[in-house]
């Protein structure tokens, strides 16, 4: 074969040099016998021989031989080693002009030929872009997509496949076939051919592609492809197919309106038809599916009109369905349940029924079962749900006579900040408002070490605030002296001060609230602290800052009244002037601040 090979090269050196048909065409079958016997070794000896730099004189459009010279090609860039060389031949100007063919092997072989050249190789794709043949191919595809016939789709499949290469891991390529309007196309395709296998997962790559980049999601939302994608995976009974309509399922379900037409068109129905035949299954691709089928389901979730369409007042099947997903005995779907109450409890109204229709029970029984179990993202999603549902006032005392906080306080000794930051938040928001529970849990020593030990949790910046917000919280909702003693006690007013310098003016105002309560319920007590963690220069600093919100200013001055009976902290106010910072503000624009500033000038002159 090596030794046909080589005179076949040689022979077409000659041949292609005088023009002589019918030489020229045995050596190309000898060509394409050697290729399809030996690809590699076959492409190594054309390029050795030099025989490359001859074929762009063979394909010209009018000759009998340019099909097979357009096969030898896409042979050949089949190897990786090759396809730089094909540009560097050049190749592409001559193959991008066989695209105005109308002979349909040309065609075929051409498209066959571009599509190998630019698979993983910068150089075939730019080559192609500068000589125009994607605006040429998705001509094609336009013209052609309503033809049915069977070789036709293999000529469209083919060029499918061409742009995909062409594109694929290419941002701005494939915004370029974006705005050549590709997408609208290639979703009629699906319609119409949807009988075609290859053609229909080849149009399901290049949507997966496409579908990555945020400029394709509107023109997504403009055609019908939610209805299309449903139908094809209502027709699908194997594994693989479903999970490449899943891959181009989950970037398009990121956008809401997409989301929303996905509901309309049937799909969560299918995901849950998909849950109840895979959730006993104990092969891979079982638990793959059931995987994909429950996060898909929660990502549609995640949009506010699917998203209230799905919950249908609380009564709606695919609401109460996803409900019963949280005392599974599966993790995935453990998980999957309590992210979709989360979802669902995104408003006032949603919170409210589904804290009267007893979900709440649920969910702690799921939190008891991995006390233990310890699964994270279990743990997690519960918390996020139950912090979720503690928004609106009314469910506040509901859920902690329901036991709420007792089960999440069996969390304190977790270890992983995102279930810390949850089981802080959740906290803060159950005790809004609610003094008793305040108090309770104020009183808890052990909760207030732990939260002491998490404000100086730098690496983790979430989980340090939301500490800090709710040790603030426990103060100012309880108003209780007794709290007041075990956050001192605790070592926890040193937090409360730093935390009075946030960034945050929200943070900076529940702190400086938090300290003037401390100051007014036990001064004598937190005396030492105020002194070490520098409180009245904070306090000074926060009223000369120009910047300061007028709730900070005056926060700042009503502490400042109330540690006048301090004797080391009066003498600190003393040394800093506080007089001609307070004085300015008798001046200030909000009436708050201007009448708070007069009352401590007098303070400040009455006790200097």
């Amino acid at each position: 074969m090596a030794d046909n090979l080589s005179d076949a090269l040689k022979k077409l050196k000659l041949a292609s040099a005088d023009s002589s048909t019918d030489s020229v065409e045995s050596c190309l079958d000898c060509l394409l016998k050697a290729l399809a016997h030996n690809n590699a070794d076959a492409s190594e000896k054309i390029q050795e021989m030099g025989v490359l730099p001859l074929l762009p004189t063979l394909l010209a459009p009018q000759s009998s031989c340019t099909p097979k010279v357009a096969n030898i090609i896409a042979e050949v860039a089949k190897n990786e080693f090759m396809r730089s060389p094909c540009v560097e031949a050049g190749l592409i100007p001559p193959l991008v002009q066989l695209l105005h063919s109308k002979d349909h092997e040309v065609l075929l072989q051409t498209g066959r030929a571009l599509g190998n050249i630019c698979y993983d190789s910068h150089e075939g794709r730019s080559a192609v872009d500068l000589a125009g043949g994607a605006q040429i191919v998705a001509g094609h595809i336009k013209s052609l997509s309503q033809n049915t016939d069977p070789d036709n789709g293999k000529l469209l499949t083919v060029f499918c496949g061409m742009l995909m290469n062409y594109s694929n891991d290419n941002d701005s390529l494939q915004a370029q076939l974006i705005n050549m309007g590709v997408i609208p196309t290639l979703v009629k395709l699906l319609g119409l051919h949807s009988d075609n296998t290859a053609l229909t997962e080849m149009c399901l790559i290049a949507f997966g592609n496409l579908a990555e980049l945020e400029s394709s999601k509107e023109q997504f939302a403009s055609t019908n492809i939610a209805e299309e994608l449903v139908r094809l995976f209502q027709r699908q009974a194997e594994h693989e197919k479903k999970e490449m309509i899943f891959e181009v399922l989950a970037p398009l379900a990121e956008n809401d309106v997409i989301k929303l037409q996905l509901v309309e068109a049937g799909l969560v129905e299918c995901l849950l038809d998909v849950v109840v035949h895979t959730v006993d299954g104990v092969r891979e691709e079982d638990v793959a599916q059931l995987k994909t089928a429950s996060d898909l389901m929660v990502l549609l979730l995640l949009g506010d009109e699917s998203m209230q369409k799905l919950f249908e007042g609380g009564k709606g099947s695919v609401f109460q369905s996803v409900l019963s997903w949280v005392p599974s005995h599966n993790h995935q779907l453990q998980l999957a349940g309590a992210l979709a109450i989360a979802n669902f409890a995104r408003n006032d109204g949603n919170c409210i029924h589904m804290v009267e229709s007893g979900i709440v029970q649920k969910l702690l029984e799921l939190l008891d079962r991995h006390v233990d179990e310890g699964n994270v993202t279990v743990q997690h999603a519960a918390l996020s749900a139950l912090r979720n549902l503690a928004i609106p006032v009314v469910n506040k005392a509901k859920m902690l006579s329901a036991g709420v906080s007792d089960t999440v306080l069996k969390f304190l000794p977790s270890e992983m900040p995102p279930v810390q930051f949850k089981l802080l938040g959740t906290l803060r928001m159950l005790i809004d408002t609610q003094a008793d529970a305040a108090d309770q849990l104020g009183t808890n020593g052990k909760l207030v070490e732990r939260l002491v030990e998490w404000c100086e949790a730098k690496d983790h910046a979430g989980v340090m605030g939301e500490s800090n917000r709710l040790l603030s919280a426990l103060i100012r909702h309880s108003k209780s002296k007794d709290v007041v003693k075990t956050v001192i006690q605790g070592a926890g007013v040193k937090h409360l001060v730093v935390m009075a310098t946030s960034e945050h003016m929200i943070m900076q105002n529940e702190a400086l609230v938090a300290l003037g309560l401390i100051a007014g319920l036990d001064l004598v007590g937190a005396e030492k602290d105020f002194v070490g963690a520098g409180l009245i220069q904070v306090l000074h600093k926060l009223l000369s800052d120009e910047m300061s919100a007028p709730e900070v200013k005056y926060n700042s001055m009503v502490i400042i009244c109330a540690v006048m009976g301090s004797e080391p902290l009066h003498k600190e106010v003393q040394g800093l002037a506080f007089i001609d910072v307070v004085s300015k503000l008798r001046s200030h624009e909000n009436k708050t601040v201007s009448h708070q500033a007069s009352l401590t000038e007098q303070r400040l002159t009455a006790q200097s």
